[in-house]
């Protein structure tokens, strides 16, 4: 009932039930935030679960309510070896404290993608293990709520409780069945990106890739770059979304039209009215004269895309349906494995593109390989592909 619900909101709290969680092999996270008005998420509330049944066992921490509350003990426990931490999806909650308290949670376990390695889909919902795993379900009338507001009521809490309490359903079955197929090793290798640091950094320099343009003369795209360095590196000052400074559309009008002072920008049909003036026309101005005084030499190049005129299309077909025997044959997504574009590539010519490498090259890309080499062919067997060596 929600009146068990422990609500932590003291730091000596938070270490007393992290240091009951030392005990356990695991501990199981999740997190509420906003992000709709800031560039960086506002933690509301964070769920921590472990093993068992005791109402100790499954808390809510709230740095709203404990504005005075360090997250200390919290990170001390992620920077724990013995204790690995359970998320679904993890992407954004490790952002939020990596920004926040400059950790990133070790050892790290999403049951999205292991999900994923054990046949469950692509990009597959929580909602969806815990009715096929948990055999329970998940009320979901909480899900779009104001989780900055308080009090809490009891239907937030239980549903913010339900993200980490299945979750440790879950974590057992994925783990027991990563254990027995052997493919823990993938679940591990596709936590790398996830534990790099350079995941959560966006550098204000390389904002300008994100943009997409019509065009890659340099002339353009050093505008495009020095807006959008501005643009990233306002809004991460201002911890204001980026498109409050000014979205896409403005900045490409800007790159274009080339305004030279206030009543330049007065002329634009896309720019927000307060972009017209003050702080943001001033780093407009500047942006703009830096990109048209920019050294040809220091101009952006965007590399040529890959000419696919010379492709083997027949060859890239004959991958396509090796995936999908593949796929079948391993239980896996197939675009978990490679994209379209990854096989075109293989087909090309490339040799270092992700399908070929680790898990996904023992499970595919080395046989991939071997068929463009001609060493092995495919044949039907009734509705089964077969694979044959030549």
């Amino acid at each position: 009932m929600p009146s068990n619900i422990i609500t932590i909101t003291t730091t000596e709290a938070l270490a007393a039930f992290c240091e009951r969680a030392r005990e356990h092999p695991y501990v199981t996270v999740d997190t509420e935030f906003l992000r709709e008005r800031t560039y960086y998420a506002k933690l509301c509330l964070i769920q921590l679960a472990v093993p068992g049944d005791d109402r100790n066992d499954a808390v809510l921490v709230d740095p709203i309510e404990g504005s005075e509350m360090s997250l200390e003990p919290l990170y001390d426990l992620f920077r724990d070896d013995s204790v690995v931490k359970v998320f679904h999806a993890a992407r954004q909650d490790l952002e939020i404290f990596f920004v926040e308290g400059g950790v990133i949670p070790a050892p790290l376990f999403d049951t999205q993608v292991a999900a994923m390695v054990c046949d469950f889909g692509e990009q597959v919902g929580y909602e969806t293990l815990v009715r096929k795993i948990a055999k329970a379900s998940v009320d979901k009338s909480s899900r779009f709520t104001d989780w900055s507001r308080r009090p809490l009521s009891d239907a937030q809490k239980l549903y913010a409780l339900a993200d980490v309490t299945h979750l440790r359903d879950i974590y057992e079955y994925l783990s027991k069945r990563l254990e027995r197929t052997g493919r823990k090793p993938w679940v591990e290798e596709e936590m790398a990106v996830l534990r790099a640091p350079e995941t959560y950094k966006v550098d204000p320099d390389h904002a300008w890739k994100r943009v997409k343009v019509r065009t890659n003369a340099p002339k353009f795209l050093a505008l495009v770059r020095e807006l959008a360095r501005f643009r990233e590196a306002h809004a991460q000052e201002r911890n204001i979304p980026r498109n409050r400074v000014f979205k896409d559309d403005a900045l490409l009008e800007l790159a274009s039209t080339k305004p030279k002072s206030e009543r330049d920008l007065g002329k634009s049909r896309l720019l927000l009215r307060e972009a017209r003036k003050g702080a943001i026309a001033e780093g407009i101005l500047k942006a703009v004269d830096a990109g048209l005084n920019c050294p040809p030499e220091d101009m952006p190049q965007v590399p040529p895309a890959r000419d696919r005129s010379a492709m083997n299309t027949a060859l890239a077909d004959l991958l396509r349906v090796m995936l999908k025997a593949k796929a079948e044959e391993v239980g896996i997504a197939q675009k978990l494995i490679a994209t379209a574009s990854d096989l075109d590539d293989i087909a090309l010519g490339q040799r270092d593109g992700l399908a070929l490498q680790g898990w996904r090259g023992e499970v595919f890309g080395h046989d991939a390989l071997r068929l463009c080499d001609g060493k092995l062919a495919l044949s039907c067997d009734g509705n089964a592909v077969k694979i044959i060596e030549i």
